[in-house]
């Protein structure tokens, strides 16, 4: 079994159909999809085409599914992008939403069991990055009996084992951290590896149609921060490691 795993496309659309339309996830037996897909400017378009992968489609719950599910319900969003998109959606999406598991097991060959979350194994929200410590590893992981845990949140893409556990970030498809492009992973069972991989974008085109087709009020600004700009993985790390406290 080949498993492509999407995390994190923030309903970056122009983004989600470069991805799939690579030979490697059109060809995958699975499409996992690690939360936070749609709080973004193209929220119920995003959904639409996820729902056509059909059975193939692995999915889990991520904080901004959840935001987005809250804000539906009155609970305002922090993201101005967020409550947007919670506005825009359709009553089966927000359905759809509220019933996401919170993790998703699939037993993947050679990769062992492998555990699919958004952020990590405890909460959808939690950050743990490529450079924290084993012992903060080892807290997030306890308990947990999988041999690879696929996690996304932080927008950057890694590989590393923490005590004999696997873990995979994919990286974002729709926000990267780090370098431009849809990030995604594959992970083949049958011969245990996990790729990596960047799909190449036209970021002037892809900021182009999303002003063009979002109806959110501040999309000029939100691409120029996300799609046309990228903030660093140094940035992020640096930001991201306060919440470990360091």
């Amino acid at each position: 079994m080949r498993i492509a795993v999407l995390s994190d496309i923030h309903g970056v659309l122009p983004a989600l159909e470069a991805v799939l339309a690579e030979p490697e996830v059109a060809a995958a037996d699975l499409i996992a999809l690690t939360g936070d897909m749609a709080a973004g400017p193209m929220p119920v378009e995003t959904l639409d085409v996820l729902v056509s992968l059909g059975e193939r489609a692995l999915w889990v719950n991520g904080n901004a599914d959840r935001e987005l599910v809250e804000a539906v319900r009155g609970k305002e969003c922090p993201y101005p992008v967020s409550q947007w998109a919670a506005e825009q959606l359709r009553d089966d999406q927000v359905e759809l939403l509220a019933g996401l598991p919170d993790r998703q097991v699939v037993e993947l060959g050679r990769l062992g069991s492998t555990l699919f979350v958004h952020a990590t194994p405890r909460r959808d929200d939690e950050m743990i990055l490529v450079d924290s410590s084993l012992e903060r590893w080892g807290e997030v992981l306890a308990g947990e009996g999988a041999d690879t845990v696929v996690v996304g949140n932080t927008h950057m893409p890694f590989v590393r084992l923490a005590d004999r556990v696997l873990v995979v970030n994919p990286g974002s498809v729709g926000m990267p951290y780090g370098k431009d492009g849809a990030h995604w992973a594959l992970l083949d069972g049958g011969t245990g590896a996990v790729t990596l991989r960047r799909t190449p974008l036209d970021a002037a085109r892809v900021g182009e149609r999303l002003v063009r087709e979002s109806g959110f009020g501040g999309i000029e600004e939100w691409v120029a921060a996300y799609v046309t700009s990228v903030y660093s993985d140094a940035e992020a790390l640096r930001a991201f490691a306060e919440s470990e406290n360091r």
